[in-house]
């Protein structure tokens, strides 16, 4: 598959895909965000890769919209926009959301509007110290709609989650990784390194027990916990009678590392 504003490879069993628009900045438009769908869609059902990487290459992850992007969307009726516009925005953000496998998004610098919603939706984030989470949408006059205020409430808490939607204040990667909102905080020149360490590590979990527990986590933001209790022991039911779980037990009794196929 052919990408222009992406590049997508795939190695020791994880799929990385990095945005790449020097000429922009980084910043997306909507043929991009098409493409990280269809990207993500690939590599899901990959059955070589087992943990998908969203980064970008340049000093930035994504700076936001392409500013000719958001002049023309001034200009189009709002039917389209809902219709046409966000089904690739919102598109590339439930294609990540809804993916079974881990996710890991690792950046450096700016994660503005776009790039923040980007990095939300992914199960994990992974920042140099340069980098920072920005929602400054309502300082265009518009607000965050690809799932971050109803994350970020739950990432960060609602006090530091309102400050960042209603001000659009920036939260750089200290404050983040003081709420939980990144797994480590790490210098620009090691970062690789330690993504691409991280996404091994991911490669190893058991595939079905991680893609049922991240559906249980999802459902858990919205649901009740007679209906979760309802959902998992079917859940736990079947897993119990999987390849994996015997697996996992075995090497759990014989101390060693499991071989976790996804049976």
């Amino acid at each position: 598959m052919t990408y222009r504003d992406i590049e997508v490879t795939c190695t020791e069993r994880v799929g990385t895909i990095a945005i790449h628009r020097p000429e922009a900045h980084n910043s997306v438009r909507a043929e991009t965000m098409d493409e990280i769908g269809r990207a993500v869609t690939q590599l899901t059902e990959d059955p070589a890769v087992a943990a998908i990487v969203l980064t970008a290459k340049g000093r930035h992850f994504v700076t936001g919209a392409e500013f000719s992007f958001l002049q023309d969307l001034s200009r189009t009726p709002a039917l389209v926009v809902k219709d046409k516009v966000y089904r690739s925005f919102q598109g590339a953000a439930r294609a990540l959301w809804h993916c079974p496998k881990p996710t890991l998004c690792a950046f450096a610098g700016a994660a503005v509007t776009v790039g923040c919603e980007l990095a939300l939706v992914c199960d994990y984030r992974l920042v140099a110290d340069t980098a920072f989470f920005q929602e400054s949408w309502i300082k265009l006059g518009i607000l965050p709609p690809l799932g971050g205020m109803m994350l970020l409430p739950r990432l960060v808490g609602l006090g530091p989650a309102t400050d960042m939607v209603l001000r659009g204040r920036p939260m750089k990667a200290d404050e983040a990784l003081r709420l939980g909102l990144v797994v480590d905080v790490v210098a620009p020149e090691a970062l690789a390194e330690r993504r691409e360490a991280f996404a091994r590590e991911l490669t190893q979990v058991a595939p079905q027990a991680y893609a049922l527990a991240k559906q249980g986590l999802h459902r858990g933001l919205e649901s009740t916990m007679e209906k979760e209790w309802a959902a998992n022991v079917l859940a736990q039911a079947m897993l119990l009678g999987s390849e994996d779980f015997k697996e996992g037990l075995a090497a759990v009794m014989e101390k060693r590392a499991p071989a976790f196929t996804g049976r």
